[in-house]
C-alpha cells in the first residue's frame, strides 16, 4: 500500500509524531484529483491522515504546502498538524470525520471561512493564475477536443472577460485555490479546509467563485454569499467582478478537466451533459465523484455549457461595463 521507497520515511514520521513505527490500520483514500498518496491511518486507536507527496514539480513544493497548511492550522482552518517533513514530502494531520454539509448551512458558513483564510499573512507567489489558465484555455482551443459546434463563440467571449478582468494587487490574498467539496470538510460543528497543495497568493475572487459555484445558485444567493464575506451589502462592482471570475473559472475548468479526461483525444460530443446545477448539487452531496475520465469530460462540458449560457446573458455585458467603467473612473 505504501511504496517501499517511502516506508522508512513513514516509519520516521510515526516515530517522531507518536513514538511508534507502525500503524494499526491503513486505508487509502482515492477521492479528488491530487497525485499525492493519501491514507487514513490508525495509531493507538485514533485516526489520522497521512499524506505522501509524489510529484516533484514546482506546484508540488512541500515547503510551500506545509507553510500554507500551518498558517491555516494556526487560524483554526486546517486540522491539527502532527508531523511534516519537506525533505521526505510527508505530513500527518488529524483525520476529520466528515458529515453532510447542507448547502444552506454552507452558504451561511463559508463566507466567514474564506474571509478568515484571506486574512492570513500573504502566501508565497507561484504562478499568475489568470495567465496560467489562459495558457490552458489556449491549448484547449488549439487541441479541438470538442467540435466547433459545441465551443461556438466561447473562446471569443472568454477573451472579452479576460481582457476586462482587473489585476489588482489589493485583491491578492492568501488563497487555497481548490475549495472543491473534497477539500471542504464539515464535522457537524466546524468547517475544515484540507489539501493545501494549491495554496498560493491569488485573486480573492477565485476562492469565492470556486465555492460560489456550489452554494450560490442564483443572484439572491450570490448577494447573501458576498454579504457574508465582505460583511456589508455587496456593491455592483463586487457582484460584477464575482460574475466575471466565475466565467473565467467555467472556461478554466472546461480546459483543465478535458485535458485530464480526454488526454488529447477528441471527446464524444454526443454524450449527454447533465444540468449544471443538478451536477454541482450532486458533487457537493458526494453523489458524483470526478475520478473517471468520463466524469471529468462531462464536468468539463457542464462548465462549457454554463459558460456559454451565462456569457450570452445580458448580465455578462453589464458586468463587463461595470468593471470597465469602475477602473476607468478609478484612473481618472
Amino acid at each position: 500500500m505504501i511504496p517501499e521507497a517511502k516506508k522508512p520515511a513513514v516509519e520516521r514520521a510515526l516515530r517522531e509524531a507518536f513514538g511508534v513505527t507502525e500503524f494499526e490500520d491503513a486505508r487509502r483514500l482515492t477521492t479528488g484529483l491530487s497525485s499525492a498518496l493519501i491514507f487514513r491511518i490508525v495509531v493507538r486507536e485514533r485516526p489520522y491522515l497521512l499524506r505522501v507527496i509524489t510529484r516533484t514539480d514546482a506546484m508540488a513544493d512541500p515547503a510551500r504546502q506545509f507553510a500554507c497548511m500551518k498558517a491555516g492550522g494556526e487560524a483554526g482552518l486546517a486540522p491539527k498538524i502532527w508531523y511534516t517533513s519537506a525533505e521526505d514530502r510527508i505530513s500527518i494531520t488529524d483525520f476529520v470525520n466528515a458529515k453532510p454539509f447542507p448547502k444552506a448551512e454552507a452558504l451561511a458558513r463559508m463566507p466567514a471561512t474564506i474571509r478568515t483564510l484571506h486574512a492570513l499573512p500573504a502566501f508565497p507567489r507561484t504562478v499568475n493564475y489568470l495567465e496560467a489558465m489562459d495558457g490552458f484555455i489556449s491549448r484547449f482551443q488549439a487541441a479541438k477536443t470538442l467540435p466547433k459546434s459545441e465551443t461556438a463563440d466561447a473562446f471569443d467571449l472568454y477573451a472579452q472577460a479576460r481582457d476586462v478582468y482587473p489585476r489588482n494587487e489589493a485583491d491578492m490574498t492568501a488563497s487555497h485555490n481548490d475549495l472543491k467539496p473534497e477539500n471542504v470538510l464539515f464535522d457537524g460543528e466546524k468547517v475544515w479546509l484540507v489539501d493545501w497543495e494549491a495554496g498560493f497568493l491569488n485573486d480573492r475572487y477565485l476562492d469565492l467563485s470556486v465555492v460560489g459555484n456550489f452554494v450560490a445558485a442564483n443572484e439572491a444567493e450570490e448577494k447573501i454569499f458576498l454579504r457574508g464575506y465582505f460583511e456589508a451589502e455587496p456593491t455592483e462592482y463586487q457582484l460584477a467582478r464575482f460574475y466575471l471570475m466565475r466565467q473565467i473559472l467555467h472556461m478554466s475548468y472546461a480546459a483543465v478537466f478535458l485535458a485530464f479526461g480526454a488526454a488529447g483525444k477528441p471527446a464524444d460530443a454526443s454524450a449527454k451533459v447533465r444540468d449544471y446545477r443538478d451536477f454541482h448539487d450532486r458533487v457537493w452531496a458526494g453523489e458524483i465523484t470526478l475520478d473517471g475520465s468520463e466524469a471529468k469530460i462531462e464536468y468539463a462540458r457542464v462548465h462549457l455549457k454554463q459558460a456559454l449560457e451565462e456569457m450570452h446573458a445580458p448580465r455578462f455585458e453589464e458586468a463587463m461595463r461595470i468593471v470597465r467603467d469602475f477602473h476607468v473612473n478609478d484612473r481618472s
